[in-house]
């Protein structure tokens, strides 16, 4: 099979565990699980983790890992005294197994592992001088829980479970869209059935939601359960009690990565420098402090510090560095003393991640204020007299550190998931707390935050037409999660201006800044609960390579450009091009799951990849106010 390239960051959305890919020879694959990522040859390389190991204590905590991994990097060859991760890979097996002639038309099973396309034998090539090769099929099937298994062509056309036949099939295409046209068709009994129906829901004969393809496979007396197939771990089938349905293997609703992110936060600002955390990576380093703490936890000084380094480490390396940057950097490494992320969930909701106010806390408080610090660093550059009465604190962030952890995946739909189950579908076998991790990459940046001015907030949240309008968007999420079983969420009106407000701003700093909207990303901080009440927006570089620390935000957060920038996206937002329609459309809900007002690809929608809500619960409304109401939004009385 031939090998493909990505960039690591993509290893961890949107290909990561799990994931279908396509490889430059038109082979689809699938990311394979953590058990095998770091395998090498013992007789022509060498292991070096410390390279790829990261850490935030934050994340570690929420997580329960002792470390993330940055995906490995392949590396041809190295010198001939330095052999260290040479020819490192990440494996991928074939997925979908099932694939057919493009001539003849006819189906057949390949293995997960099979590394050439397989040629067709059909009797009508008998004569050909060259076979044809055979491509693999456009479905698969997934079901709720996270498996994925190969479309049942057998079972579905002779409408069994254990089909008796074993005649060679067909995949035939009659004319017509759609997947009616896709037709299946048995050689030796006859049979022949169309594909039509087989990604759509259905309701079992008790009313629950369900599938086609589990329904109509036999029949409502005999449903087809998922089998429980898990091909990235290359496991053997185990039951599941979950419907399955049919689905193109490049459809949205195949992967949904569950990726963690935490802004890194200093335990004590300053104390430790980036060039002391580089230095901790070193595995004479690692291994010193890890015995250290290990053998006389508790008692450790940093006498018993500099003497164990002595002996391990050169000591050029620790000459320049004080014991009092030393002591740090042991208390920051193990985190000796401090205190753990603050959480008041029950131990039953503990699994559940997404969407934590006191998460994000933290960050809030710290971004506010002017932190001095090598992995965080911020300045209050002034607010310009015209936004006083809507902005109440701007910071210039000028060095962010962001790392993203993935910690699992849903399939069908983007639904909840606990960290326990995420965590089995990324391996086969778990590994105890103290030897766990997960893969991840680390964004280095910069950022602008700007907070609104409560005074202003709270006067504009109490108005009765305002919480009217957001409570049309929560009713409408509330159905969906009704429909599907999600955990209903609140959606405040600060919630709504504050992601509106980011999209509108992302969209006019591309223009301004020469950035890709793809290489930016918002952060919100919304929320009323007691003693976290936030209203903050922080838009940061998300992209890994040079174009996310040249500036262009910093300098955005001057005074004079950013009441420049921020008029000019509520300038922009008064009139999408796609109104009236985008206006009058929103009022009975408009883009994913009906839970967007006045926003479209015309004005307020980003990428995916920048947008943490997957471009939902937007409303220009809220920021602009709306035709029938101008003085509705938030900044419906800016002067621009």
């Amino acid at each position: 099979m031939s090998t493909g390239n990505m960039r690591r960051a993509q290893l961890v959305t949107p290909f990561g565990v799990g994931a279908m890919s396509v490889l430059v020879n038109g082979t689809s694959v699938i990311t394979a699980g953590l058990d095998h990522w770091y395998e090498y040859d013992h007789t022509a390389s060498m292991l070096a983790l410390e390279e790829y190991q990261e850490h935030d204590w934050r994340l570690e905590s929420r997580l329960r890992v002792s470390e993330f991994r940055l995906p490995p990097d392949y590396r041809y060859s190295g010198s001939s005294t330095n052999q260290r991760n040479v020819k490192l890979t990440v494996p991928v097996l074939r997925f979908p197994l099932w694939c057919f002639c493009p001539y003849c038309k006819r189906l057949k099973k390949s293995t997960l592992t099979m590394r050439q396309q397989e040629e067709c034998k059909d009797s009508s090539h008998a004569t050909w001088k060259y076979k044809p090769k055979m491509a693999q099929v456009p479905f698969v099937a997934v079901c709720s829980r996270g498996h994925l298994d190969d479309f049942p062509f057998d079972k579905w056309v002779h409408h069994s479970h254990q089909p008796g036949c074993a005649g060679v099939l067909r995949l035939t295409s009659r004319g017509g869209g759609g997947l009616e046209g896709q037709v299946v068709k048995c050689d030796k009994c006859g049979k022949e059935r169309s594909l039509r129906g087989i990604t759509e829901p259905s309701r079992d004969a008790s009313g629950n939601e369900s599938t086609a393809l589990t329904e109509r496979l036999v029949g409502p007396s005999d449903p087809y359960y998922c089998p429980g197939a898990r091909p990235w771990l290359a496991e053997k089938e185990s039951p599941c009690d979950q419907p399955i349905r049919g689905a193109l293997r490049a459809a949205g609703n195949v992967y949904f990565p569950k990726v963690e992110s935490s802004i890194y936060l200093p335990r004590v600002e300053g104390a430790v420098s980036a060039e002391m955390h580089e230095l901790l990576r070193h595995p004479a380093v690692n291994t010193t402090l890890r015995t250290l703490h290990d053998a006389f936890e508790g008692a450790v000084t940093v006498e018993m510090l500099r003497k164990s380094l002595e002996r391990n480490v050169p000591a050029e390396l620790f000459r320049p560095i004080s014991d009092e940057e030393l002591w740090a950097a042991y208390l920051d490494f193990f985190g000796v003393g401090a205190p753990k992320p603050e959480s008041d969930e029950s131990p039953g909701d503990s699994e559940l991640l997404t969407g934590d106010d006191e998460w994000r806390h933290p960050e809030f408080l710290k971004i506010r204020e002017e932190p001095k610090d090598d992995f965080l660093a911020g300045k209050d550059p002034g607010i310009d007299d015209g936004l006083r009465a809507t902005i109440g604190r701007v910071r210039s962030v000028n060095v962010l550190r962001e790392t993203r952890a993935l910690r699992g995946f849903t399939r069908v739909r983007d639904d909840v998931l606990k960290l326990s189950e995420g965590k089995a579908l990324l391996r086969r076998e778990p590994l105890p707390p103290l030897q766990d991790w997960l893969p991840a990459y680390v964004v280095k940046g910069e950022g602008i935050y700007l907070e609104l001015d409560q005074d202003e907030l709270s006067r504009w949240e109490s108005r009765a037409e305002v919480q009217a309008r957001a409570d049309k968007i929560a009713k409408q999420y509330g159905h969906v999660a009704a429909q599907r079983g999600r955990q209903e969420r609140a959606l405040s009106p600060r919630f709504i201006l504050l992601h509106t407000l980011g999209h509108l701003l992302i969209n006019e700093l591309v223009f301004e800044c020469g950035y890709s909207s793809a290489s930016l990303r918002e952060r919100l901080y919304a929320s009323t609960a007691p003693g976290r009440d936030m209203a903050g927006l922080l838009i940061y570089t998300a992209a890994g390579d040079s174009e996310g620390t040249m500036g262009g935000l910093v300098r955005m957060a001057r005074p004079e450009n950013l009441r420049a920038v921020i008029g000019a996206a509520v300038r922009d937002a008064r009139w999408c091009s796609t109104d009236p329609v985008c206006m009058d459309a929103g009022e009975r809900g408009q883009g994913p799951d009906s839970c967007n007002m006045a926003a479209c690809h015309g004005c307020a929608l980003l990428p995916e990849t920048s947008c943490e809500e997957f471009n939902r619960f937007l409303d220009r409304g809220m920021v602009i106010g709306t035709f029938a109401d101008p003085a509705l939004g938030y900044f419906s009385n800016l002067e621009i």
